[in-house]
């Protein structure tokens, strides 16, 4: 199996070009990210071109952080900023070739909500499908996430369903399905034709995924029995210096 370190939680003690040198060393496949936006395009390139390593994905900026901003996709009222962000982050993407985008939805609730994130898709989308960019979208627990508007992978299914671009798929988060869906492997099964990316963590203090209440041995088998080739997103907190934590990486590229 191949593996892409998620450098929102991994060599965070490291600027973003060193951290991605030091996902190669490691051994990963691929590298993503969450908020690269104040690193510059060139150094970026630079150590991706230097390392081989595909940029597989990125985040539309969260908001104002002071005020609890969670992303702006969804929140009604604000769909010119929602725009903005998108078109900032599609242009990060394709300056650094990342492969996709991830529009985060943000804290709000309600029918108003679903239109204003439909909306945001859509242009998200029509922006994006000229650069072969996937939109991502991703269902955040309400444990870690309270009161984020996309909290199911159901309610991702049905909006997926309902805005009906190709170039819109899910990104299944087996941490985030974990902690409150219970089965993920049955999910993953279910969800299959639309998933466009998979991260993954222990259950329930995400940390490294060789221990917690979700058997990562199985969950890697049953990925690879359902015929995923890319990369799989190590998005979990190491609580350790990075390279500690990497054990589980050995034997999980031989399975």
């Amino acid at each position: 199996m191949r593996f892409s370190a998620n450098l929102g939680f991994l060599w965070t003690d490291l600027p973003l070009p060193a951290a991605i040198r030091a996902a190669k060393r490691a051994g990963f496949d691929a590298v993503e990210c969450h908020w690269p936006y104040e690193v510059p395009v060139d150094a970026m390139c630079r150590a991706l071109d230097e390392t081989g390593l595909p940029m597989l994905g990125l985040n539309t900026r969260r908001g104002d952080l002071s005020r609890g901003e969670n992303g702006l996709a969804a929140l009604p009222g604000r769909g010119a900023e929602a725009r903005a962000a998108v078109d900032e982050a599609l242009g990060y993407a394709c300056a650094i070739g990342a492969q996709s985008l991830h529009v985060m939805a943000g804290v709000a609730e309600g029918p108003e909500a679903r239109a204003a994130f439909l909306d945001t898709l859509r242009y998200a989308c029509d922006r994006a499908a000229p650069h072969r960019i996937t939109i991502l979208i991703e269902p955040l627990n309400r444990y870690d996430a309270p009161g984020y508007f996309l909290n199911t992978t159901a309610q991702a299914q049905t909006i997926l369903a309902e805005l009906g671009r190709t170039n819109a798929r899910l990104m299944f988060d087996c941490y985030h399905v974990g902690r409150t869906e219970g089965d993920v492997i049955a999910r993953l099964e279910t969800l299959w034709p639309m998933i466009g990316h998979i991260q993954f963590a222990a259950v329930p203090d995400r940390g490294a995924p060789d221990h917690g209440d979700l058997d990562y041995r199985q969950v890697f088998r049953a990925i690879a029995r359902l015929g995923w080739t890319r990369p799989l997103g190590a998005e979990y907190r190491p609580g350790t210096e990075t390279g500690a934590s990497l054990d589980w990486l050995d034997w999980a590229r031989r399975l």
